[in-house]
């Protein structure tokens, strides 16, 4: 006969089946009475689990609950719940990347080692088709994710947009998906400010570093805060503009790698981009096809000036040549 624990678990794996299952058929699977059976259940539903008593032929089946209880996982279905995890955390599904990183990293956290080695052969041997975004691996997520969780700093190399690399040691504090790029904000340790990292470009080294105490983050608002980073602070001009449209209209085609919009009031927002050359932005600003004001930068007010002046004056009649 089974010991208690172990019958308590092979009876859990038999109920996950989705079917009504007899008490006798129970008690003949496990080798015990059916009284046994019986005080199996109650011990189940004690610890959580919501076990229906089937009418008609005495029998039992697993119901759901108000929470969720832990679930038994044979080998073929914790592979396939991985890879749809794995799959999950590099897509461009909205709202589910940070979560399936979180409950993918408690999956392979206690996978035995044969499965991880099957979840691993098949990720080397599957070529994704990705758009021009640097794909990020998997495990890379996951292993920021348990940083971020233990509160353990990072030891990595990092390539900066311009090609350079260097080493960095970071306190992790959060994965911000923008849709094509994974992002990391963390405390860099080693110049005292906070940073945004591209996790395409960075290289984990192991093992991690020592624990930290977490410190205010930078921002309430994280979204707003990497959007900031990434498109507007690394560039040479910062334009300021009121446009005079919709803040949700507006950001559906600005997305906020390319700009941060921000309602003024139910017809108008604000929009902040960033760029390296004033005729990008004119022109950028330009093609929304929706009135707008131009706040900063100073160059850019007089560039749009003298621009318009160019512009009027070629669209007016000039004698052919």
């Amino acid at each position: 006969m089974l010991e208690t624990s172990a019958r308590l678990l092979r009876l859990l794996s038999l109920l996950q089946t989705p079917k009504d299952w007899p008490g006798a058929e129970l008690a003949d699977r496990l080798g015990v009475s059916h009284r046994t059976i019986r005080r199996d259940i109650d011990r189940l539903r004690e610890l959580g689990y919501v076990v229906h008593a089937t009418a008609g032929t005495p029998g039992y089946r697993l119901g759901a609950g108000t929470g969720l209880p832990p679930l038994l996982l044979d080998d073929d279905e914790a592979v396939a719940v991985a890879i749809g995890l794995g799959t999950a955390a590099v897509s461009g599904v909205t709202g589910i990347q940070e979560t399936s990183v979180r409950a993918l990293a408690k999956l392979e956290q206690v996978l035995p080692s044969r499965l991880r080695h099957r979840v691993g052969d098949l990720r080397s041997v599957t070529v994704p088709l990705a758009g021009p975004a640097a794909a990020v691996d998997p495990a890379v997520l996951t292993a920021i994710a348990a940083a971020v969780r233990h509160r353990e700093s990072l030891r990595f190399d990092y390539r900066s947009h311009n090609g350079t690399e260097d080493r960095r040691t970071a306190e992790p504090y959060r994965l911000v998906n923008s849709g094509r790029r994974w992002y990391l904000v963390a405390w860099d340790t080693g110049r005292g400010d906070w940073r945004t990292f591209r996790v395409d470009r960075l290289r984990l080294h192991t093992p991690n570093g020592p624990r930290f105490t977490p410190r205010e983050p930078p921002s309430a608002d994280l979204v707003r805060y990497v959007s900031e980073r990434i498109s507007v602070d690394p560039y040479r001009y910062r334009g300021r503009f009121t446009v005079h449209a919709p803040a949700d209209v507006i950001a559906a085609r600005m997305p906020p790698t390319m700009a941060v919009v921000e309602p003024a009031d139910d017809g108008t927002c604000v929009l902040n981009a960033g760029s390296n050359s004033l005729d990008e932005l004119a022109m950028w600003i330009a093609q929304l096809g929706v009135p707008f004001q131009v706040h900063e930068p100073p160059e850019l007010v007089e560039h749009i000036h003298a621009l318009g002046t160019r512009l009027v004056d070629a669209a007016r009649p000039h004698p052919p040549i």
